[in-house]
Formats: C-alpha cells, structure tokens, sequence
C-alpha cells in the first residue's frame, strides 16, 4: 500500500516511486543503472539497462552481488559486510537519498563500499544515507561486480570490471541525478577500503573525466593495483579450482555460487614477484589490475583527477583489525613484526628499526599492527596524496581519524572501518554498541559524529574542508579524535604527522 505522497521520478530508463520518510527525507532504493550481468555479461563491460513501462517500485531494498557472508573473528562486522548474498541477477543498481524539499542543483555524494573487493552491498546498515539527505545532500550508493566477476582479471575480458560498474554508475548519475534535485556538476565520489582504493582507480581513469569534481578517499591506497602477472597467478588458480581454461569463454556458462565458492578457495597464493610485493599482504586475491599504479598515474596526470578536489586519509591503528579480533595483537612477536616488514618492504630491519625509535616502548602488537596499516592503506594513501598536489587548480587534503574504539576489552582502537559510522552519522546505531561491536561498549561521542559528518558534507559542497592544503613542504593533517566521556572532540592540524615514518616508505 503506497502513501499517495510517496514521490515518483522520471529516469531515463523508466520512473521510479521511492519511500517518503518520517524525517521529510525521500529514499528510492534498487534503481538499475546498467543490465543484469547475466551468463557471459558477467565478463563483459556494463550495459546500459533496458527501460521499463509503469513505475517501478523503489521502496525496498533489492538483491547484492553474488558474494560469501563474511566474518572478522570476534568483532560483529555485520553492520559492514551486510548479510551475505541476496539473490537476483538486477543487481548494478543504486540507492539515492534525496531532501523531499527537492531543491535544486544540490550537491551530490556517490559512496563506493569496501569488503576486500569480494563482499559488501548498499543494504549495510552503515550506508543509510538519511543524514546526508536531512543535511541537504543527494547521496547515492552503489552495488558493482566483486570477486571472480568483478575483478579476476581474464582473457577475453576487460580488466577491472567492478570499476567499469562505478563509472557506469558515475554516468547514470550524470544523466539522472537533477531529476532527484542534485546538480551534475557538483558530484563527489567517495569510498572506504575497497571502494576507496577503487576511487583511486577512477581518479586515475581517463574514461571518468568529468563524471564528477571531488573525491574522498578513505583508508584505501594507490598503490594497491595487481600487475598483470601478479593477476594472472590468481587467474590460473581459479580455472584450476573450477576446473576450466583461464578465459571468459569457459567461464561463461558457470553459475554464481561456484564462483563465490571458488573465489573463497583463492586465499594464501603467493603474489610476490622479483620486481612487487603484495600490495594487499595476502588478505584478498582481488584488487585492480593495472601495470602502473593510481598514485602515479595521478601523478602524470594521466587520468580524471587533475581537476579534482580531493579529501584523503587514514585512521591510527588500521592493522588492528587484522589482528585484534583474531587474537593475533597480543600475541605478536618481533618476528611477526619482521614478517609483516618482509612483504611489504624491501630493507625490512630498517623499517622496523624506524618504527621502533618513533614508538618507544611499543609491544610488539602495535609495531606489527603500525607496519600493516602503513603497508596496506597509509603509504598508499600518502602517495596518492603527494601525487594529487602536483595538479594546480585542485586542492589536496588529509584527514588521521585516531577516536579509540573500546572494543573487545579496548584493544580494537582507531582501526579500520571505525570512521564509517561518523561520516555517515550513524554512531548511535544500537548495533554498533557493545563489547564485539565496532564502536564498543561506551556511549559514541555523538558531537564527533555531528562534526565528521558536516566535514563531508561542507567539503562536498565546498570543496574546503576547513583546514589548510596538504602540500609536500608542510603535509597539513587533521587529526580527528575525542573523548568519549566527556564528548569533547579534539580537532588539530598537525604538520607532517609520522614524518620519519613516512619517509621509510618514500
């Protein structure tokens, strides 16, 4: 039974009728914007898709990319990964929040989920975009092709097809978002772990010119690519488990569940080669697949970011979800901190050793947790970041998220994920409270949540985020953090944070 106020838009594909919500807000859930990748589609770049007749129905929340439920030892992460797979092959579709007000030329976020590029949706709890929309914003999520579909880079294929779905998405934005009362020459992209590293990707992609003007990157890395041959280890692999040749002909005609299951049989192959690491450490067999990576790319200015505003950063301790939940932090040696220096850096002892003299008196869980982060996220960041400040015309920002979750026994900390539910202003979300849950057991600092998230959306509406450029001289960075029990939230520009650090990855 629809409320005869629920509104109904016009797309170009067909109209959509949406839910009007209690706070004035209007979400329409569900919305195509390229074909179902069915059968041989899956290997294939995104399709427009077809248009309908009537008004479709976009009041619930429709199926995900085929995917296996995920889980991180003792930490509840469902509010993150979602519930697993829900079914259906009409899966390339957003979610838009939109102020039923309906002004205008409103500016417009696009968010691009994480899940290790082999899970993750728009139905996680952690990306409802109703505070975006209360605060004038139109915010669009996205669902794209993850695992074996999405980025097992195939002969007979076109690489990296996950990010060919987010720049489809970024057109259908373009063509489709004023009639929801945003502007298309306002539109920021922004993503988180996975999805950030993808946006890395797009900014370095030359078929995304123009699509949008700002971008944020959170706790994502551009220098997270596969080569071709580190991709293609993995591709072999895979026909292996599935018994098949290494080409999307012979993919074709094997049904989703046995690619999810395949994919969840690719861990632990060894990526490195005499000239790369892994950049992911062994933790996903997926990522983009690209012989030179975004941050230089950038760089050269050889791709969609010149132009673009651009936000980046990290949180303190993202290793410690690696490890904490898994029982791994306290129980860290010097050679696990050694092992984790080995694959990621050429002259490990003197990574370490720098690690040692900036952290005086660190166990050996924080050195070890302090090298992955920098390994998987912050170096990566930090070089997309240099990378940007090359073009004039755009500005470059950096953001360190260090609020300490208190979560299983107050060891899980400033890790990643933990800024999610500030920047969508969800912190008060029940599941996300409690000793396993991803803000723990306190109160979250509710001011901070309000902060973080008008942060978003002043540089998405301004491009200015109210700190000063980051530069290579100075290396401006805000660093985000608060006490949760008196919710005073501490908000500091420092210069060249971790300097020495940062200068052993340079």
């Amino acid at each position: 039974m629809h409320h005869h106020t629920d509104p109904v838009v016009t797309t170009a594909q067909g109209a959509v009728r949406g839910l009007r919500q209690d706070d004035g807000t209007a979400a329409f859930l569900n919305i195509p914007y390229a074909a179902p990748p069915r059968g041989a589609d899956r290997f294939a770049p995104p399709r427009p898709h077809e248009p309908w007749d009537g008004v479709r129905d976009a009041t619930v929340p429709g199926p995900n990319a085929p995917q296996s439920e995920r889980r991180l030892g003792s930490v509840d992460m469902s509010s993150y990964f979602g519930t697993g797979w829900s079914r259906g092959e009409d899966y390339l579709t957003v979610n838009v929040w939109t102020p039923a007000w309906a002004g205008n030329g409103l500016p417009v976020m696009v968010f691009v989920h994480g899940g290790g590029f082999v899970a993750g949706s728009t139905r996680s709890a952690l990306y409802d975009g109703s505070a975006f929309a209360r605060d004038g914003v139109v915010l669009v999520t996205l669902n794209y092709r993850l695992g074996i579909a999405g980025f097992l880079d195939l002969p007979g294929a076109p690489a990296n097809r996950g990010l060919l779905d987010v720049v489809a998405a970024l057109r259908w934005v373009r063509e489709n978002i004023a009639a929801f009362g945003g502007d298309p020459g306002a539109v920021t992209v922004f993503g988180q772990s996975a999805g950030a590293t993808i946006v890395g990707g797009v900014l370095a992609a030359p078929d995304a010119t123009g699509l949008f003007r700002r971008a944020i990157v959170q706790s994502g890395s551009g220098l997270g690519a596969f080569t071709s041959e580190q991709a293609a280890r993995v591709t072999r692999a895979a026909a292996e488990v599935l018994d098949v040749k290494p080409h999307a002909d012979a993919f074709a005609d094997i049904p989703d569940e046995r690619l999810v299951e395949a994919a969840s049989r690719l861990a632990g192959i060894d990526l490195r080669t005499d000239t790369h690491h892994d950049p992911l450490l062994g933790l996903s067999p997926f990522s983009l697949v690209l012989d030179t990576q975004p941050a230089a790319s950038v760089a050269a200015g050889a791709g969609a970011g010149a132009g673009v505003d651009l936000l980046v950063g990290t949180n303190s301790e993202e290793g410690n979800l690696y490890l904490v939940p898994v029982d791994k932090y306290a129980a860290s040696t010097a050679a696990d901190v050694d092992d984790v220096a080995r694959l990621s850096h050429p002259d490990p002892a003197k990574l370490v050793e720098v690690y040692r003299v900036s952290r005086p008196g660190a166990s050996f869980g924080e050195l070890r947790s302090a090298i992955l982060g920098d390994a998987l996220f912050g170096a990566g960041s930090r070089a997309l970041a240099d990378a940007h400040t090359a073009h004039p015309g755009s500005a470059t920002f950096a953001y360190e998220f260090a609020w300490r979750s208190a979560a299983l026994n107050g060891e899980l900390g400033a890790t990643h994920a933990v800024e999610l539910p500030f920047v969508f202003d969800l912190a008060h979300l029940p599941q996300l409270q409690g000793p396993a849950a991803l803000l723990g057991p306190d109160k979250p600092p509710a001011r901070l949540a309000a902060r973080v998230h008008a942060t978003w959306v002043r540089f998405a509406t301004t491009g200015r985020p109210g700190w000063d450029p980051y530069d290579t001289g100075r290396r401006a960075t805000l660093r985000i953090d608060a006490d949760s029990g008196t919710d005073t939230v501490g908000w500091a520009q420092v210069d060249d944070p971790r300097s020495e650090e940062r200068r052993a990855w340079a």
